[in-house]
């Protein structure tokens, strides 16, 4: 039975071309490295070397058997891979969005429905990428704004988002019914990072000055003690309630409004059951 170890010293034999150079990339002895090239060519049946007295070299069997080895190693690695990527797959439900919003919202309910995974989120800007990710595996569930039509995939709706400007009680638009991103162009305002696809409508604001405010408590510090605008939306809102001493004005521009869809595989709808009844009855708000 030929075994991978011997298959390996094989290919390293090849690679660097001496007995010298094998054993020292392999980190055992030139005798136990040439013992074990004998083991192999005896359990395959034929000569892979041509033997002189100071130099050993592979023969046209042997750089055939190496090729092939070459070969089997790599298709071993690959399953070795793919076992323990089905194995992590099976312990880790990994949500993609596009949106932070949906993404925070989904992470805390499957968390509480399947205890004991592991949940990992990522927030991305490029739709395609989201969809690739879903189908290649990267994703199990992934968030978008527009239904996915993608083979084999199921989607639901996940209710919508309306993005807004965060007022203090004393800004001159505070009295507003509603706002377009040109109304306050040229202001400074507060900002958050990884903002998802909702980044994109900061272009129509391009004479505006960010402060941005990475870390969640600082920015909640600041957005109380500040009399600067800042970004909400309803969806927010709604989860975590509204900021003291500000109004929330929905803005007007296209892009501004979207309802988001959450996307599965279909062969994937038995185990994410409970996580498909939640998001069917968010949609439902």
């Amino acid at each position: 039975m030929l075994e991978l170890y011997d298959l390996e010293k094989l290919a390293a034999f090849a690679r660097e071309g001496t007995l010298v150079a094998a054993s020292e990339k392999l980190l055992i002895s030139q005798p136990a490295l040439s013992r074990s090239m004998r083991k192999l060519e005896d359990e395959i049946g034929v000569e892979l070397f041509t033997r002189s007295k100071n130099r050993m070299e592979l023969n046209e069997n042997g750089r055939l058997a190496a090729e092939l080895a070459e070969t089997l190693l790599s298709e071993a690695g690959a399953l070795v891979e793919r076992v323990r990527q089905l194995d992590r797959s099976r312990k880790t439900i990994a949500v993609g969005s596009i949106a932070p919003a949906p993404l925070w919202e989904l992470a805390a309910a499957i968390s509480e429905l399947y205890r004991g995974m592991l949940i990992s989120t990522a927030l991305l800007d490029d739709a395609e990428e989201l969809r690739t990710g879903l189908l290649s595996g990267t994703y199990t569930l992934v968030v978008l704004t527009e239904p996915p039509e993608l083979p084999g995939v199921e989607y639901l709706g996940f209710g919508g988002e309306q993005l807004c400007f965060h007022l203090p009680i004393n800004h001159p638009l505070a009295g507003a019914r509603e706002l377009s991103l040109a109304d306050l162009n040229g202001e400074t305002m507060l900002l958050r990072p990884d903002l998802g696809f909702w980044t994109d409508l900061l272009k129509a604001m391009p004479d505006t000055h960010f402060i941005v405010q990475r870390e969640s408590y600082a920015f909640g510090e600041l957005l109380r003690a500040s009399s600067l605008p800042a970004f909400n939306t309803d969806r927010a809102e709604r989860r975590y309630g509204a900021a003291e001493g500000r109004v929330t004005i929905p803005i007007t521009d296209p892009g501004a409004s979207v309802h988001y869809y959450v996307a599965y595989k279909k062969e994937s709808r038995a185990r994410l059951a409970e996580a498909l009844k939640y998001i069917g009855s968010e949609d439902r708000r």
